[in-house]
């Protein structure tokens, strides 16, 4: 009987063990690929981690807005808007006016149906939408959704 306990300890642990190489390899195999699109232009640098705040109620546009991507894959689909990429990790509240035209100008001829998408395909580049647009967006998205 006591035998049995220390095989399924030793079991156990060495599947925590297998499990922590597993997510190492996994984190180094993600680090190569971010590192090669940045070598081929497609990202400028590594994306930060965004924390997400523990008593998010869903109720405010943060949490609205990731939860865009809770149901969807994380392929990043550009919607003819490559020029936001240059907006990178910029905050919300830091666009000038000419700025979030750009964005308004993308978001009028993207269709009502693909504006999820566009939102999320954003998120996905770490390009943050400018707060003067947020809620023309969510009402844009609730419209479609009810």
């Amino acid at each position: 009987m006591i035998g049995n306990c220390y095989i399924i300890m030793w079991i156990l642990i060495i599947s925590l063990v297998l499990l922590g190489v597993i997510a190492l390899i996994a984190g180094i195999i993600r680090n190569k690929r971010l590192q090669k699109k940045i070598e081929r232009g497609e990202l400028d640098r590594m994306p930060e981690v965004k924390e997400v705040d523990t008593e998010c109620c869903g109720q405010h546009e943060v949490c609205e807005r990731d939860s865009l991507l809770a149901a969807v894959s994380k392929k990043i689909e550009y919607y003819d808007d490559e020029e936001l990429d240059q907006f990178m990790g910029r905050e919300g509240n830091a666009y000038t006016e000419e700025e979030t035209e750009q964005f308004r100008d993308v978001l009028y001829t993207t269709k009502d149906d693909e504006v999820a998408g566009w939102v999320r395909s954003l998120q996905l580049r770490g390009i943050e939408l400018p707060d003067e647009l947020k809620d023309e967006v969510f009402l844009i998205i609730g419209e479609r959704r009810t």
